[in-house]
């Protein structure tokens, strides 16, 4: 190994150690967490001017963490124009590069806009994925041209791990949150069922279960509206 490669495994493996230390101070809140993290992308990769996550949900692009407003504007500009290199890293599940936005072809919608509003030239994306399941993008943004290298797509790989470890910790926290939410009202509107009829608590379940599949509504929904002495609704024509 030559001494420029050990050079750069021992970056590595320090960005590594640093990121996690980042993530264990901030494991209570995901938000700080990746915004620590896209301002270590800045302060660690040379090229990097500009660092931000982007997230995809209903083909609406959202920034949930951004070193600057530079990030955010370029996730602005890839909703309206539906193109990009942080869109296609997140559907196509790759890394997506470009040394020179204002001769890039790939997304001409995005590309010049995204030049001439933000003044960046260069752009890393990298998908952010659990198990298949991608989250979203980080994103590296410099105002010179050709400005990533093989180096800088190692080390960013590094953050959109870590980056991606945070936010599906915090998806399954907030799915564990759901549940225990629906368990506690339906929990309620059985005892509100049981109270008005003199039912069972599994004569109470099969009330709401049976009023779920008649109205085509949701179980908690129904439960919901039970708990808040809403009427139903009127079950589909």
């Amino acid at each position: 190994m030559s001494p420029h490669a050990s050079d750069e495994v021992v970056q590595v493996a320090e960005t590594f150690a640093t990121v996690a230390r980042t993530l264990a101070e901030h494991r209570d809140d995901v938000q700080a967490g990746l915004e620590r993290i896209v301002r270590l992308a800045v302060d660690n990769l040379d090229a990097c001017e500009f660092a931000g996550i982007s997230h995809v949900e209903k083909r609406k692009i959202t920034s949930p963490a951004s070193s600057n407003d530079i990030p955010k504007k370029v996730d602005e500009i890839q909703s309206e124009t539906g193109e990009g290199p942080c869109i296609d890293a997140i559907k196509e599940h790759e890394v997506f590069q470009t040394g020179d936005l204002r001769n890039e072809r790939r997304w001409p919608q995005f590309s010049t806009r995204a030049h001439e509003e933000t003044g960046i030239t260069s752009i890393l994306s990298i998908r952010l994925f659990m198990d298949e399941d991608t989250m979203g993008a980080l994103n590296m943004y410099s105002t010179a041209r050709d400005a990533f290298d093989d180096s800088d797509v190692a080390l960013g790989t590094v953050f959109a791990v870590h980056a991606s470890v945070a936010m599906s910790a915090a998806r399954e926290q907030e799915s564990l949150e759901q549940k225990a939410e629906t368990r506690d009202v339906i929990g309620r509107a059985k005892g509100i069922l049981m109270a008005r009829s003199g039912a069972s608590d599994d004569e109470a379940f099969a009330m709401l279960k049976a009023a779920s599949q008649r109205m085509n509504v949701k179980l908690r929904d129904i439960a919901q509206q039970i708990v808040e002495q809403k009427p139903p609704p009127e079950p589909p024509q």
